[in-house]
């Protein structure tokens, strides 16, 4: 479920906490605080699927509320629950793994019901869901509100921001990725196992990525620094040289990972994480130490040719 940028975001993290004075004896303490973070990502991915079905259940919580006024209205003692019984949050509620990640991952823990009612009150003012409400149910109404809260009220939400800024470390790094992964999910909740978050193809790469960059840091920094021409390795981004060191250790160890994959996720990585600058510096000192890789036929990549 979780891409290999993602995964490459984590491996870098970890070594700058080692570059900058960290605590995390090598290797075994580098591998179990990268695994620490997958298992914060699979967290942070429950608590989401959690908050929306309990965004969408608070309608009965809302009516429970206003029908037990002291004199309630007409409007109170009939207010309509279609949104609890959404066919697709009834699923996930049945999942067996969901199940299980509640029980293991309790992101009830985390929840703030004043939120929960915030963004649902604002929902119960839509236009859409008014529209969802005249609506016979089907897959495609159902799914359909799903996207509106997760798009419409809950995304563009201040206070949801804040709540999940203070709540999870992991949120900026990770929070793009696992929204992308809501809808796939709310889709098929059956086909997912959530107990597997990352798969162990995936966890292969993230080990081998940390474990063969920290091994092979001589052998990666006596190709970066000769295209340093005006740089004093001293003065470059800590970020930038563990990058760069990262993408060398691609080039060489990983041959299923084509060279131009390899640059442009650094560049991006770089441009996001690091300096203005930090972007185009990568761009090139990757690119010429792959052309010298390249002529020196030290690639060896499968599933393509080198050009």
């Amino acid at each position: 479920m979780i891409s290999r940028r993602n995964i490459r975001v984590k491996v870098m993290q970890i070594i700058y906490t080692l570059e900058t004075g960290g605590s995390l004896d090598l290797p075994d303490e580098s591998v179990r605080s990268l695994e620490k973070q997958f298992v914060q990502s699979r967290q942070l991915f429950v608590y989401l699927i959690y908050f929306i079905t309990e965004l969408t259940r608070y309608v009965e919580t809302d009516s429970r509320i206003r029908s037990g006024k002291h004199l309630p209205t007409e409007a109170d003692r009939n207010i309509n629950t279609k949104l609890a019984g959404n066919e697709i949050i009834q699923e996930v509620l049945k999942d067996a793994s969901f199940k299980l990640a509640m029980q293991k991952d309790k992101p009830q823990a985390f929840e703030n019901r004043s939120i929960i009612k915030k963004l649902y009150l604002l929902l119960a003012e839509s236009a859409e869901y008014k529209d969802y409400l005249q609506s016979p149910r089907g897959k495609k109404s159902e799914k359909e509100i799903l996207e509106v809260i997760l798009t419409n009220i809950v995304l563009p939400s201040e206070s949801f921001e804040n709540h999940m800024e203070d709540t999870f470390t992991n949120w900026h790094d990770d929070a793009e990725m696992l929204v992308q992964l809501l809808p796939g999910y709310f889709s098929k909740p059956h086909s997912y196992d959530l107990q597997d978050f990352l798969g162990q193809e995936k966890w292969a790469f993230a080990k081998d990525l940390l474990l063969t960059t920290l091994e092979k840091k001589e052998t990666t920094l006596d190709l970066i620094h000769p295209k340093l021409k005006n740089w004093e390795p001293e003065r470059i981004a800590i970020l930038d040289m563990i990058l760069m060191r990262m993408g060398v250790c691609e080039f060489l160890y990983f041959e299923t990972i084509p060279p131009k994959v390899t640059i442009n996720e650094y560049i991006d990585l770089a441009k996001e994480y690091s300096t203005q600058q930090s972007g185009q510096f990568v761009n090139g000192i990757l690119d010429n130490i792959h052309k010298d890789l390249a002529r020196e036929n030290r690639l060896h990549k499968v599933s393509f040719k080198h050009k």
